[in-house]
């Protein structure tokens, strides 16, 4: 391994946040922990500081960075007014994973380009190659996708709308053949396990170690929540970007 290679996986992942300001990159290992326990829900000072180890001077110093930078905000503690609850006010949008590189795979990948006369074929190879491009750069656009996919699942919902849980599968698959997003199959409905072949968003992608459906994910999270009238979770437990000969999906009720 290069020194550079060294390097870049000591610097580990660069967080981005959304803020009303604008864009905002987060390098230090010590703020990403802090905002990574921030995102199961407010806590105090005390507590972020018993959460990571460090002084409370450290934390404290932090904190004030986060707040001047409108990633975080606080509000009163209900049981003590004197003491703050510090919670995320801003949107994750994605990180830089500064120890990957893809520059292989991403060759290989455009070498299997073939002149199509379909469209659509063509601006599925568009996205693909896009977001190949920005995995060879290292940035992780997950969350952006994941919140587009929730968008267009919200949009959708009103056409695939139905009372019956199998009728709606029934027509999600339809939506997702009708427009080329791959096949799909419900092999349980408790708790609900869709599997998806041929997925138009990760069937091509190098194999990264982890699920890559963000988009799906959202779709199905957005449909589902409204057809259960409550928040879901959805799981991708199994991915082509794994290395598994489909996608699949496990959908339940959201905790808390």
């Amino acid at each position: 391994m290069t020194q550079r290679s060294k390097n870049k996986k000591k610097n580990g992942s660069i967080k981005i946040f959304a803020t009303e300001r604008g864009v905002n990159v987060i390098k230090s290992p010590i703020k990403a922990k802090i905002l990574s326990i921030l995102s199961n829900g407010g806590l105090s000072a005390s507590k972020i500081v018993e959460m990571t180890g460090k002084s409370k001077s450290t934390i404290s110093a932090h904190l004030m960075d986060l707040l001047d930078e409108g990633i975080v905000d606080y509000r009163p503690d209900p049981s003590d007014r004197r003491r703050k609850i510090f919670f995320i006010k801003s949107r994750y949008i994605g990180d830089l994973e500064t120890g990957k590189e893809f520059e292989k795979e991403v060759e290989t990948y455009l070498e299997r380009v073939t002149e199509s006369g379909d469209p659509f074929e063509f601006f599925r190879f568009v996205f693909r190659t896009i977001r190949v491009a920005l995995m060879e750069e290292g940035v992780n656009i997950d969350p952006i996708l994941h919140n587009a996919g929730l968008k267009v699942g919200e949009t959708f919902y009103k056409k695939l709308e139905s009372e019956d849980l199998e009728n709606l599968t029934e027509k999600i698959a339809a939506f997702w053949q009708e427009n080329n997003l791959g096949r799909i199959e419900v092999k349980k409905l408790d708790p609900l396990t869709i599997r998806a072949y041929d997925c138009f968003e990760c069937e091509d992608l190098p194999q990264i170690g982890r699920s890559a459906c963000a988009f799906d994910s959202g779709v199905l999270e957005a449909v589902f929540s409204a057809h259960f009238g409550e928040d879901v979770h959805v799981e991708e437990v199994k991915c082509y970007a794994k290395g598994d000969k489909y996608c699949c999906f496990v959908i339940d009720k959201a905790e808390g």
